[in-house]
């Protein structure tokens, strides 16, 4: 029997706190017909269970070809953007995440480790000499972000702050947004191409370069030039502002949560800990990349017909009372393992390792360099992006004293990590 219950409104009102929002939406029914921003019929998981296991069912595709229907602005970036993993299943999703899955090895991320870094030191510096009143987000989440995820690709330093430009119009809430966006998105498809082909005459120590030499190798894996720019618009995209989002919320979480920080600065919680569950807590992935069923399935109590969009809610799983012991509540001591902060399945980020080493050396170092950090002004005046997809902070004001170097426990010490959560279904 159809559900008779009006499909839920994901606008404003939603996105205005989406943690409570999807605590109400569980609280009805775990899969639920939606309406979209920008007008299409979607269903919408929110529990753990069906969300992880949707995640990796190949019955859900992200190529849309299996789309039944469109909303007003479509489902996917312009064509010359669109060839990347997001948009693609196997035997072509294989073949491109074989090629990235070679640059974010344990091994391969762990030399970025010195070079990451020395950026933080040089942007804590900064702050260190200015003194007073800082922006986390400003001064150092989004320039360490930008610098990794620029070095990782090869884009020269003069071209990066259009990148921040294009990456923040793209998560805009602007009434004029979406126009604003395709040109965005016009620009780096530009700019793109022409490094790509720039590197193609002189290639350099990156990834970009190393994923063309993949396509010009006769017995190599074929990556077509929409393939080489969409893939580069991708990681640029998504490590940017995910790992940018990652380190502010860290943050804020510890801030916010003194006896924790404590700990971490005592040794009694190490980085590790606080990462994976400031992951859980408010991952700034919200959504999965929207999939499509090709054919007729059913999600709990739901039954999805061919062709309509599913939307899985990472958020909404991270905070399901049926899989984690209070699960609104901040508690690094807790056991993470599952979280779904970066996906399950086969579209699991391939860039995870990155960000964590990102996230531990800022934080670290952060709260090290400035003993007594504090935020600025009550939490609830704090500004969040209004996106269905991603949720960051605009802004994080802290106060800072310049002054004495305080030592934090390495990544070797042992975790402490008692039964905090339900087992995995």
């Amino acid at each position: 029997m159809p559900d008779p219950r009006p499909p839920v409104l994901l606008d404003e009102s939603f996105q205005a706190d989406p943690h409570a929002s999807y605590a109400a939406l569980r609280g009805t029914t775990a899969t639920l017909r939606a309406l979209a921003p920008d007008g299409a019929p979607v269903w919408l998981v929110t529990s753990y269970h069906d969300v992880r296991a949707s995640a990796a069912d190949p019955r859900l595709s992200l190529n849309k070809a299996h789309a039944k229907t469109a909303g007003r602005h479509g489902d996917s970036m312009p064509p010359e953007l669109d060839a990347h993993l997001l948009n693609t299943d196997p035997p072509t999703h294989t073949r491109l995440r074989r090629l990235v899955n070679s640059a974010f090895t344990g091994q391969r991320t762990e030399q970025f480790r010195q070079s990451t870094q020395t950026v933080t030191d040089q942007l804590l510096d900064r702050l260190a000499a200015r003194g007073g009143h800082a922006d986390i987000v400003a001064d150092l989440a989004i320039p360490l972000s930008l610098t990794v995820i620029s070095n990782l690709l090869g884009i020269p330093e003069h071209d990066r702050p259009d990148f921040r430009s294009w990456t923040d119009t793209l998560h805009s809430p602007a009434p004029d947004a979406a126009v604003r966006s395709r040109e965005a998105m016009r620009e780096m498809h530009h700019f793109l191409a022409e490094l790509i082909e720039r590197k193609r005459d002189a290639p350099g120590d990156d990834l970009l370069s190393a994923l063309i030499d993949e396509h010009t190798h006769p017995d190599g894996p074929c990556l077509s030039r929409a393939e080489l720019v969409s893939m580069a618009f991708l990681l640029l995209f998504g490590g940017y502002h995910n790992s940018a989002g990652l380190i502010s919320t860290t943050v804020l979480a510890l801030l916010s949560h003194p006896v924790h920080l404590a700990a971490l600065r005592s040794g009694e919680l190490t980085m590790d800990q606080v990462t994976e569950e400031a992951l859980r807590w408010n991952s700034p992935a919200m959504l999965a990349v929207r999939r499509f069923a090709t054919q007729d399935i059913r999600i709990g109590e739901a039954a999805i017909c061919e062709g309509e969009r599913v939307w899985l809610a990472w958020a909404s799983a991270n905070r399901d009372p049926d899989r984690f012991v209070t699960p609104e509540t901040f508690d690094p001591t807790r056991d993470t393992r599952g979280h779904l902060a970066f996906g399950h399945g086969p579209h699991y980020c391939p860039g995870a390792s990155l960000a964590r080493l990102e996230n531990e050396i800022a934080v670290t170092s952060l709260v090290r360099r400035f003993p007594e950090l504090s935020l600025v002004g009550p939490v609830s005046e704090l500004r969040w992006t209004t996106s269905l997809r991603n949720r960051s902070l605009r802004e994080l004001p802290v106060s800072m004293e310049r002054g004495r170097t305080r030592t934090l426990p390495t990544r070797s010490t042992p975790r402490r990590r008692p039964a905090r959560t339900k087992p995995v279904p």
